[in-house]
């Protein structure tokens, strides 16, 4: 997750990393950690958060999103 934040790409870009990455070897749940951070903890999403909500409120959102995405991840590696 946090080797995706910095990242940004569109849910369509990211697909064929995702694929390299499975190819490689990675784990199912941990790919698609990386994919659901980059795509919903971006820069770019957080600058337009900032236009509708305040600092607190985003901070919070980053939070709770970080923690479900890192919970999938995690639940997707001990199932698979």
């Amino acid at each position: 997750v946090l080797i995706g934040v910095p990242m940004y790409s569109n849910a369509a870009g990211i697909i064929p990393v995702v694929q390299a990455l499975l190819g490689k070897g990675a784990a199912l749940g941990t790919t698609l950690a990386f994919m659901m951070s980059v795509t919903a903890l971006s820069a770019p999403e957080f600058l337009i958060l900032k236009k509708v909500m305040k600092p607190r409120l985003i901070a919070l959102f980053a939070a709770v999103v970080a923690t479900g995405i890192v919970v999938v991840g995690y639940v997707f590696n001990a199932v698979m």
